[in-house]
């Protein structure tokens, strides 16, 4: 049984799905929507011998810039670690699998400061499945109804939620994670402008539709229809 606390980086991170053995209990935990642009973030606890698993939330406002840069997000999900491994009862003979993940940054130090043990590890399967279903039901609550978005993260799911948030950007920067840096120097214009250009089409949409219909209207005025009645006589 390996009882070191220090982690050699150049450790290659096993899988989840098929983790090195060992006799004790092991608890695994992952994240989903630290990197996402809009939303809460999640933290995923799985207690691998009864299944039980749970989820703590890492409120989107601390992901804003002021917060960001003094690593409150980091700084909450540490509160959250430690938190969750009472609920999950842990003990110094249980094994972390802890996602390789720079947002458990300050967990690992808390970790080697007070020798719990865990292993750097690639969390997949289903606390993989259970925490990203849980930040994807959480983004359909705020309105994200796009059916091409999927618990797999990446481009794709990024796009779906920034063009979510550009159809109504006065309301819905609020969800943004605005502290993210490419956010203020790129991202931001780009929602501005298209929100603006939507809703000047909008407008140019809704004044053709009416400017046609006043037409219409005066041209049934100056040439109306009759109706000519037919009487049929009987014999």
């Amino acid at each position: 049984m390996k009882t070191e606390t220090k982690k050699d980086v150049q450790e290659t991170c096993q899988s989840t799905i098929n983790p090195r053995e060992w006799k004790g209990r092991t608890i695994e935990i992952d994240d989903a929507g630290t990197g996402d642009l809009v939303g809460n973030a999640f933290i995923g606890f799985r207690d691998t011998s009864t299944g039980k698993t749970i989820f703590q939330s890492v409120p989107v406002v601390l992901y804003n810039e002021e917060n960001k840069n003094d690593d409150q997000p980091k700084k909450h999900i540490l509160k959250v670690v430690i938190k969750a491994l009472r609920a999950l009862n842990h003990s110094k003979g249980d094994r972390i699998l802890l996602c390789r993940g720079n947002c458990f940054d300050l967990v690992r130090e808390y970790f080697d400061e007070n020798k719990i043990y865990y292993e750097a590890a690639i969390v997949e399967g289903e606390l993989q499945d259970a925490v990203e279903g849980r930040f994807i039901q959480h983004l359909r609550n705020l309105g994200v109804r796009s059916h091409n978005l999927t618990v797999d993260s990446g481009i794709k799911r990024y796009f779906i939620v920034f063009n979510w948030v550009c159809r109504d950007f006065p309301n819905r920067e609020r969800y943004v994670k605005t502290g993210f840096p490419s956010w203020k120097k790129k991202w931001r214009k780009i929602a501005m402008d298209r929100y603006h250009n939507s809703k000047r089409g909008q407008t140019q949409k809704r004044e053709l539709i009416e400017r046609r219909a006043n037409e219409i209207y005066k041209v049934m005025l100056e040439k109306p229809i009759y109706v000519r009645k037919t009487i049929s006589e009987g014999r």
